[in-house]
């Protein structure tokens, strides 16, 4: 018969298999610095040893990290998405912005459709959370935090998906995304009128995914960065043309 004596699990397993979830799930996120020992150990139910063995196999299997004096962290595991070589290729090549953002317009508008479907209440009460912080820097006067939090609603909606591959794929991206190499995402919060555009534009979505409403909340996203590409656009050739125009002013100056 195909039947084997069950084995009871380790604890110093048990409590790898929670972290791993965590991290898969998008709980624990990458460079999240985990509680000191003593705290952690207390909140799991283990022992020091148990839990010193656990941390052990994660940073064997490069899902944890230690770093001197400071603790343990979440490794960087988005960093491993694409080469550094690639990196440099997409932020050398404008055809890459636009390819990035027709990518997002197909991932985004899938995941606002599932979000709207599978979200649990919380999840959309985190949605509404960044919006209304959204809200709150639109008064304020710095394009920095209005990226920041741009970044973070649509993160919100991915991860109300509950889809842990393009979750994880999307913070990948967003993450390159923060570090300006598709473009300067600071550049669509310039101006006042751009800003207010953006800000109901996630108005929409925000709406459309409260009431849950698949449809709306695709043909939101894909509003959106229908603009965002538009702005982008023209921002491009605003610069081509300064950089002409200021050709004519010199030449001008030394006729």
């Amino acid at each position: 018969m195909p039947f084997q004596k069950v084995q009871p699990e380790k604890l110093s397993e048990s409590v790898v298999q929670q972290i791993e979830k965590l991290i898969l799930r998008g709980v624990l996120r990458p460079s999240e610095r985990l509680p000191a020992e003593r705290e952690l150990s207390e909140r799991l139910g283990v022992s020091r040893p148990s839990l010193r063995e656990a941390i052990s196999t994660l940073q064997d299997k490069g899902l944890l990290t230690s770093k001197a004096g400071a603790g343990i962290f979440v490794a960087d595991v988005l960093g491993s998405a694409f080469s550094n070589a690639l990196v440099q290729l997409f932020a050398g090549h404008d055809e890459a912005v636009f390819d990035y953002i027709s990518f997002r317009r197909d991932m985004e508008g899938l995941a606002a459709e599932r979000a709207a479907q599978c979200a649990t209440d919380t999840d959309l009460q985190v949605i509404q959370t960044v919006f209304e912080k959204m809200e709150a820097a639109h008064l304020g006067q710095s394009p920095a935090d209005e990226a920041r939090l741009d970044a973070n609603f649509h993160l919100s909606i991915i991860e109300a998906s509950h889809n842990v591959i393009m979750l994880h794929m999307m913070r990948s991206m967003y993450q390159l995304l923060r570090e300006g190499v598709f473009y300067n995402r600071s550049i669509m919060f310039k101006q006042r009128t751009t800003r207010s555009d953006l800000l109901e534009q996630h108005r929409t979505i925000n709406n459309a995914l409260q009431a849950r409403s698949a449809k709306d909340a695709r043909a939101a996203v894909i509003c959106h960065l229908n603009y965002v590409e538009k702005a982008l656009s023209d921002h491009q050739k605003f610069q081509k043309n300064e950089e002409i125009s200021k050709q004519r002013y010199m030449h001008e100056l030394n006729r």
